[in-house]
């Protein structure tokens, strides 16, 4: 089956009592056992739910992977994979994650007795260079959120070989349709599925996938533990939206390509970082690794940070949003929203500054995007 036909119906069949082509939605939350001691094959949400199975399935199928656990956020699959670990252990990472990921990182796992050292992973030297003898994990993101770094993939895939570590991917900005990590060596991949699976900003999910069944085993182990899973509803909305994901990442990616050249050229923006234009410090990787560049783009104003607000606070087609990956297009201030909880100086020291903006292109007319843009631009 190839990828485009993966996307639509792999997993899916017509349900086997009416023939609906669309697969019911299974909202309950425990099941009737036959008899005591057997069940039909699920008793517990929390613990499985058909809907939530077979979301699982169809994403791991289209992520090359053998097996997907899915869980309540994108936050709770990155909680769940740090679950594989025990207190003194060690994780090097990549130092441009999102906020929300650093934060949990340094202010909640640290006092659980994991450690953390933040590494620019586009050099793989500095990866290698970080692990300690209680390094336990790799955690690359790639492309980041918000400087968009990609990190060779394959490279750090044999420096964790080589030191028998976990290797964990956050592609979210990727997507399978771009970037399958699987095929570089992870793991396990993670997904917040609120961004483009789903698609249609209609909610929040993540999924973890891998294709070692003892990770998968333990994933399991999570849900059903702790109960970070998402609702029976959620997964059956991603399943309508993960539909059109290879369709709507190709226009994400060729209106973020045109916004990208556009921003590149005009007066007033100091810098633009886009993978898919030669200027990116790692466009040469990015070429090799991924098949499409998504429609995340940051930049930075010449004015600054006042420019920026002025930017993002009259735009009118663009909305002033925290998330990414929908089909409308969304602007973010990553210093007083997604990235917040970073301190000041660690941001601007990772490049970071006050007045980065990030734009998620989404799927509308490029025209009308970058018509916005311009009015915006010139009140700036």
């Amino acid at each position: 089956m190839k990828f485009d036909t993966k996307v639509v119906r792999a997993g899916i069949k017509p349900d086997p009592t009416t023939g609906a082509i669309v697969p019911p939605m299974y909202q309950t939350a425990t099941y009737v056992l036959p008899e005591v001691g057997r069940d039909l094959g699920f008793d517990y949400t929390r613990s499985a739910n058909p809907t939530r199975q077979l979301m699982e399935e169809n994403l791991a199928a289209i992520e090359g992977g053998k097996y997907g656990a899915a869980f309540a956020s994108g936050m709770a699959s990155v909680d769940s994979c740090m679950k594989l670990l025990k207190s003194g252990d060690h994780v090097v990472c990549s130092d441009d994650v999102y906020g929300g990921v650093s934060r949990h990182f340094d202010n909640i796992l640290v006092n659980y007795g994991l450690s953390f050292t933040y590494v620019d992973s586009t050099d793989p030297a500095n990866v290698e260079g970080a692990i300690k003898p209680e390094t336990r994990m790799i955690w690359i993101e790639t492309p980041t959120n918000p400087l968009l770094k990609i990190t060779d993939l394959y490279a750090v895939g044999k420096i964790a070989k080589k030191h028998n570590l976990f290797y964990g991917v956050d592609s979210t900005f990727a997507t399978p349709v771009y970037l399958r990590p699987l095929e570089y060596g992870a793991d396990m991949v993670v997904h917040s599925t609120t961004k483009y699976i789903s698609g249609h900003n209609q909610l929040i999910g993540g999924i973890v996938i891998t294709n070692r069944e003892d990770i998968f085993e333990e994933m399991r182990y999570v849900q059903k533990t702790i109960g970070a899973v998402p609702s029976p509803f959620d997964c059956w909305l991603t399943l309508l939206g993960v539909k059109t994901l290879h369709l709507r990442m190709e226009k994400h990616s060729q209106n973020g390509q045109i916004v990208a050249q556009f921003l590149e050229n005009h007066p007033k923006v100091a810098r633009v970082t886009y993978p898919g234009l030669e200027s990116h410090l790692q466009h040469t990787i990015a070429k090799e690794q991924m098949s499409g560049y998504t429609g995340m783009i940051s930049f930075e104003l010449t004015g600054g940070i006042q420019a920026g607000k002025k930017l993002m606070n009259n735009v009118q087609l663009c909305s002033l949003a925290e998330s990414l990956g929908a089909v409308e297009t969304m602007i973010t201030h990553p210093a007083t929203m997604t990235h917040v909880d970073v301190p000041r100086e660690e941001r601007e020291a990772r490049g970071l500054t006050d007045g980065l903006v990030r734009i998620s292109v989404g799927i509308e007319d490029p025209e009308d995007i970058i018509s916005d843009l311009k009015q915006a631009l010139e009140k700036a």
